[in-house]
């Protein structure tokens, strides 16, 4: 896989803002994609993951979670460090199934990426949002937004909402900051016991999460003005 620096992503710097990741980019301090799917989620999503914390209890629903993020974070790395050839190797527990995890995204997924504009880019929107992207490049013979995915257990395309919105978001900010017009996303995920899926976002679903996405960057503004409002009157 080449890399083709046609593009030019911005640096950035993280930081958490009332609990909620932002980045500074250009003296603007902007929410991240994450934290506005966050703080717009459905309610019946909210209650869904309250009633599994319930079921399991704190300390095991903690450590689940914990440990999906350890191991999504190794294999972040690990396919990082083998798209810019500069290796990686992680003799862990957590290391050694996240390294078997990645294999199969390269066997699988990345073997369809004939070159990448970005690794680990920084996106925005001026004024709306921010955010970093696993991957940019092209998938297939058409430019694409790619994000890799660790899972538990494998998932139905019902439940991955959030990621294609992600997506559209990568997108749209990348269009914005770059004049391209990309049209396609594509998530590249891998179970902890090693089956690896593949679901590609394009054409008029494609659209169509672009204006859901708006839509929560509507409903997250409006919230925060309300709440700036109710902060200015109890003041």
């Amino acid at each position: 896989m080449k890399h083709n620096n046609c593009y030019v992503y911005p640096p950035s710097m993280r930081e958490v803002i009332e609990g909620k990741r932002h980045y500074a980019i250009k003296q603007e301090k902007l929410p991240s994609v994450t934290a506005i799917l966050s703080a717009t989620q459905d309610p019946e999503k909210v209650a869904s993951l309250q009633n599994w914390r319930d079921r399991v209890g704190d300390a095991e629903a903690t450590k689940i979670m914990n440990e999906a993020a350890t191991r999504g974070t190794a294999m972040h790395k690990i396919l990082e460090r083998y798209i810019d050839e500069s290796g990686y190797l992680d003799l862990t527990q957590v290391g050694q199934q996240a390294h078997n995890m990645a294999i199969r995204v390269i066997e699988q997924g990345l073997c369809n990426v004939s070159e990448y504009y970005g690794l680990e880019s920084t996106l925005y929107y001026p004024g709306l949002y921010a955010g970093a992207t696993d991957l940019v490049g092209v998938h297939k013979g058409e430019d694409a937004i790619i994000d890799f995915k660790q899972t538990n257990k494998p998932k139905k395309e019902e439940w991955i909402g959030d990621y294609k919105l992600q997506l559209a978001a990568y997108a749209m900010a990348h269009n914005y900051m770059h004049k391209t017009e990309i049209t396609k996303g594509v998530i590249m995920m891998c179970s902890k016991d090693n089956y690896y899926q593949e679901f590609i976002v394009e054409g008029q679903e494609f659209k169509e999460y672009t204006h859901k996405w708006l839509g929560k960057v509507s409903d997250y503004y409006e919230q925060r003005t309300n709440n700036e409002r109710k902060i200015e009157t109890v003041a």
